[in-house]
C-alpha cells in the first residue's frame, strides 16, 4: 500500500511504485518540482524555497535552494532506481504574493521559477508542463502510479497539469 506525503519547505520526498502520493501545500512564491522516471515509477518533489544556496550557511536543507535542490532529488531517485535519461518535470509556484512596486528584483517567485528551470536544464531533465507566476499560492500534487500531477490555485479548482508517465510512449523511450 502507497503512503501519502506532504513536502515542507526545504524538504525532499522520494517514492518508488504505485499508490504514493506527494503533495506541497501553500506554494506561494516557493516552486514544487515533480520529477517522475515512467518506467520504474520513482517519483520525487522538492519544495524549494529560494533560487541560490551561495549566501546560505552551510548545513541548509539542500532542497531549500534551486541551485542545490536538484542534484540533490536526481542522487535521490538514482538510489531508488531511477534513470536520469528518464526524468521528466513539472513545476509549480513562484507566485508574486506581494507588490512592491517596479522593482522585479523583489519578486522571490520569478526568481525563483527561473532558477529552477535552469537547475533542470543543467541537469538535462525537460520540463514537461509549468504552472507559474500570478499572485495566488497553489497546491501540487504528484500521484506515482502514472505521473499525474495535480494543481490547485488558492480558490480555484483542482486541474490536471501533466501526466509524465504518457510521456515515455510518446519521446521513443524503450520500455
Amino acid at each position: 500500500m502507497g503512503v501519502n506525503l506532504t513536502v515542507g519547505m526545504g524538504e525532499i520526498q522520494v517514492v518508488r511504485g504505485a499508490g504514493n502520493v506527494l503533495t506541497a501545500l501553500g506554494l506561494g512564491s516557493c516552486v514544487g518540482v515533480c520529477l517522475y522516471d515512467p518506467l520504474t515509477r520513482v517519483a520525487g518533489m522538492v519544495h524549494v524555497v529560494l533560487p541560490k544556496s551561495q549566501a546560505s550557511k552551510t548545513g541548509e536543507l539542500p532542497g531549500k535552494f534551486a541551485d542545490t535542490a536538484i542534484p540533490a532529488i536526481v542522487q535521490r531517485m538514482v538510489e531508488q532506481g531511477a534513470n536520469v535519461s528518464r526524468l521528466k518535470a513539472a513545476i509549480a509556484g513562484g507566485a508574486q504574493l506581494f507588490q512592491f512596486g517596479v522593482s522585479s528584483s523583489l519578486d522571490v517567485g520569478a526568481r525563483n521559477a527561473e532558477a529552477v528551470i535552469i537547475a533542470l536544464r543543467e541537469a538535462g531533465i525537460p520540463l514537461q508542463a509549468k504552472d507559474v507566476g500570478g499572485s495566488a499560492g497553489r497546491t501540487l500534487r504528484l500521484i506515482s502510479d502514472n505521473g499525474l500531477i495535480v494543481v490547485r490555485t488558492i480558490g480555484g479548482a483542482e486541474r490536471e497539469l501533466a501526466v509524465l508517465g504518457n510521456i515515455l510512449a510518446s519521446s521513443g523511450v524503450a520500455a
